[in-house]
């Protein structure tokens, strides 16, 4: 059976590599990260994995099949984390991938088709600005460039980041994975309320959403808050503001199609005394649906130029981020949701609100994704929780659909 207690020895290991003592602080690419990352290896290589890494630090641990010449069934997740985030994002698909393959082993489980297990490197957008970026690498869309503009907060971009961890930015290209993927599986949170509030331990996902994000740009005044008269401002805060509401206001009347943030913002100078001048706005607009974030966008760029116009400020809007959604093939939920209903596992259909590796992978074979319920559907915070009974049977839904992928008879149509 699966092992209960080895998956929670391996969470609490994991807890260890952070920079805080308040959540878990592991960056991408931080001396935290790098020794989770061997941490991993060594489970990885004590399940008998043969591991391996790309030119961008994504490991990949593979179990040979009966014939190696099979297309690959591919699992995993990521072990980076947000600042002060919990222990269950990403590392929950982690650990249960390795689970599966030690419960293989230990059930002297044939395979025809090889089994990889693959941990992708900087998932979170927390460091430098862009989510998913290793499996964007092993997808072969992360572009050259992309390694030296990306720069985290201490101005190290990501290309130096690589060199000094020994990769070489030059190999980009030969990260992308180049075998062929019978089909890929990512166990996760939800990071929501949808299934605590349904009551239900099993997630069967049926589309993640992707971000549109946008950097706005507010050049107005900065004079002294006693001196200036209200009716010869440039208060870009103000401007600001009224963004903001706009942002929710559009949000809201989508009627559930997508939900539009402003997550961040920067004021300067940021004194009480001095009227607001220069301020930054970082939004993200997401959905499952990409005509309704095109509409989104359609309607509030011109209403972010109105209210700027109207305040007599310049602004400047750039697109940091467009990514396309993606639907989650029925013949894969579908096959999944009759694992669930043969183990008696409660279980609902829901979309993904946030992104994932898994993603980036539908493109190439057909994709599936597992969650289970966290408290309060709180992530991304040192107060993530997952309950140990919903793990295992996430895990076990994931172990038994790797063993029907594994037999090259099997196709998802027929499953159903």
């Amino acid at each position: 059976m699966l092992s209960q207690e080895r998956l929670l020895h391996n969470f609490n290991a994991m807890k260890e590599f952070t920079d805080t003592e308040d959540g878990i602080t592991r960056l991408a690419f931080s001396d935290e990260d790098w020794r989770a990352r061997e941490f991993i290896i060594g489970l990885m290589k004590k399940a008998g994995l043969a591991v391996r890494s790309d030119s961008f630090g994504n490991l990949i641990g593979r179990r040979e099949g009966s014939d190696p010449t099979a297309d690959v069934v591919m699992f995993g997740s990521h072990i980076d984390s947000v600042p002060k985030g919990g222990n269950f994002d990403g590392v929950m698909g982690v650990l249960a991938s390795i689970e599966v393959i030690n419960w293989l082993n230990e059930n002297n489980f044939v395979s025809e088709n090889p089994l990889e297990v693959v941990v992708f490197m900087a998932e979170e957008s927390s460091r430098f600005g862009a989510a998913n970026l290793g499996s964007r690498a092993f997808c072969g869309t992360l572009t050259s460039p992309e390694l030296d503009a990306l720069v985290d907060d201490m101005g190290i971009s990501l290309a130096d980041m690589l060199r000094y961890r020994g990769l070489d930015p030059a190999l980009l290209d030969t990260a992308k994975y180049t075998g062929k993927i019978k089909s890929f599986i990512e166990i996760h949170i939800e990071q929501g309320k949808l299934l605590e509030a349904a009551g239900k331990q099993i997630g069967i996902v049926t589309g993640i959403a992707a971000p549109t994000r946008l950097k706005i740009i507010l050049a107005g005044d900065a004079d002294h808050s006693g001196a200036t008269p209200m009716h010869l401002r440039h208060d870009g805060l103000c401007a600001a503001a009224e963004i903001i509401l706009l942002v929710e206001k559009l949000a809201k009347e989508a009627k559930g199609q997508l939900v539009g943030t402003v997550g961040a913002i920067q004021v300067s100078p940021g004194v009480m005394n001095v009227i607001p001048g220069r301020v930054e706005l970082g939004v993200d607009i997401r959905s499952i649906s990409m005509p309704a974030k095109v509409h989104m966008v359609e309607l509030l760029l011109p209403k972010i130029k109105e209210i700027a116009a109207q305040r007599d400020i310049p602004v400047h809007i750039k697109t940091i981020v467009n990514e396309t959604p993606v639907i989650i093939q029925e013949m894969v939920q579908d096959a999944l949701i009759n694992i669930c209903k043969e183990a008696d596992y409660s279980y609902m259909k829901l979309p993904s609100g946030a992104g994932h590796d898994a993603m980036h992978l539908a493109a190439f074979a057909p994709t599936g994704m597992i969650f289970i319920p966290c408290k309060g559907g709180i992530s991304h915070n040192p107060a993530e929780s997952a309950s140990m009974e919903h793990i295992v049977a996430a895990t076990d839904v994931l172990y038994q659909v790797i063993c029907k992928l594994s037999q090259k008879e099997f196709s998802w149509k027929q499953s159903v």
